[in-house]
């Protein structure tokens, strides 16, 4: 559900992106997307008002968290809004006319190509060639206008560049799922309701027994963590920032209590934000609107 009415959204990459596909589930209709080069850049438009939001994808189901999203939330004086778990559903897409046996190179980045090995390998006739992003490869394939090449890539990316899907579903494992945040500038007000989760960030002195205390705030309230992730700290070798996702709300005082009691064994606290929990989606490619 969108927090505003009507929402610009910046994401990583270009129209097509599976973060686009990711922006447009969350959001419905009415929402205007902003590709941008780098994950740097989304933070940014959302900080500096050009965007109301961006949408960050911070973990895979199959190749694990995506770090330098972590570092970021750390950097920027934002909030985590909202969650969507989006299924990741990888797609042939070929210029019109094009039959399966007179493709000779597949276009993608190197995870999507991994992930689709398989169904390459059984062609036969094709080789894996890589690219700089899933729908930067299907807009390399409309630009040539080649009969011989594809890209594999979301089906939103086929919506924007007006191509065909000659397979979908190619995936060797189809249990292959992101979960996105939306960032903006303010919190929101979780429905009680609603399942909730609260992401913080938190550092400590190093010494024996440190991390069991803390995680001990949570444990004696039997508040379930859902996730936990170090970092590195910055300019500190061998000392880390650790990443705490927790069932529940401040709004909940058994949360807001475990989060006073952890201030008080920390060195540094961070609130990245409370938010309703991340339904899991089936992406669906949404006409493209007139966007930036």
């Amino acid at each position: 559900m969108s927090p505003s009415s009507n929402p610009s959204v910046a994401f990583q990459g270009e129209l097509g992106a599976f973060s686009e596909m990711a922006a447009r589930t969350y959001f419905h209709e009415g929402v205007t997307v902003v590709p941008l080069p780098g994950f740097p850049q989304i933070f940014q438009a959302v900080e500096n008002k050009t965007c109301t939001h961006c949408i960050v994808p911070i973990e895979n189901s199959l190749m694990g968290s995506i770090h330098e999203n972590y570092d970021l939330l750390l950097k920027h004086n934002l909030q985590i809004v909202g969650e969507l778990k989006l299924r990741i559903v990888h797609n042939l897409i070929v210029n019109p006319g094009t039959r399966l046996e007179d493709i000779r190179h597949i276009f993608s980045q190197p995870p999507a190509l991994a992930q689709c090995s398989e169904f390459i390998r059984s062609l036969g006739h094709a080789e894996a060639v890589v690219d700089y992003d899933t729908a930067g490869a299907v807009k390399r394939v409309k630009k040539t206008g080649a009969r011989d090449i594809a890209a594999i890539a979301s089906a939103q990316a086929a919506v924007d560049y007006d191509l065909d899907i000659l397979r979908e579903g190619i995936e060797n494992n189809h249990q292959n799922f992101t979960r996105f945040l939306v960032v903006a500038r303010q919190a929101v007000e979780v429905n009680s309701e609603d399942p909730a989760k609260t992401s913080i960030v938190f550092t400590m002195e190093n010494v024996p027994g440190a991390l069991f205390k803390s995680l001990g705030a949570f444990a004696l309230r039997d508040i379930d963590l859902l996730k936990i992730e170090s970092r590195p700290l910055d300019r500190r070798p061998w000392e880390y920032t650790f990443y705490l996702d927790f069932e529940g709300h401040l709004g909940q005082d058994r949360c807001a209590q475990a989060v006073e009691h952890l201030k008080q064994l920390v060195s540094f606290l961070k609130i990245l934000g409370s938010y309703k929990q991340g339904e899991t989606a089936e992406g669906k490619a949404r006409k493209k609107r007139m966007d930036p």
